[in-house]
């Protein structure tokens, strides 16, 4: 059943009512808040889908990125958003990260406290 929103012109309250096609029009609609009929219905949000290339690419925005560069929290955000996006497994070290990012610690502090996360063969840390 669609749900259509309202705005009381009354007393201001914004409200959604349940309301089958086939009784738009035809049933009488009140504010939840103060019982008036003076009431505008409003037009809600539409969503629009996006593929999984166009979400990666607007989480990846260079221009964001570059903002991330001094905001750890920020940074871990967006890797969380990433991961969440490609919906694939990540190795466990990956949360640990994210985890230390969000609570503000830089990379350079959690490569300090985990040397050996990113596990590359030349022994130097390749998380970022």
């Amino acid at each position: 059943m669609p749900v259509y929103e309202y705005l009381c012109q009354d007393c201001g309250k914004r409200f959604s009512v349940h309301v089958s096609y086939s009784d738009y029009g035809k049933v009488t609609i009140r504010c939840t808040a103060c019982q008036s009929q003076n009431i505008m219905r409003r037009i809600g949000r539409i969503p629009i889908g996006h593929s999984e290339e166009e979400r990666l690419q607007r989480i990846t925005d260079p221009e964001q990125m570059e903002a991330l560069e001094n905001d750890p929290v920020a940074l871990g955000s967006i890797l969380r958003k990433m991961k969440d996006q490609i919906g694939e497994e990540i190795a466990p070290e990956f949360d640990e990260v994210v985890n230390r990012l969000k609570k503000g610690q830089t990379p350079e502090e959690i490569e300090k406290m985990i040397p050996d996360i990113g596990g590359s063969d030349s022994g130097k840390s390749e998380v970022f």
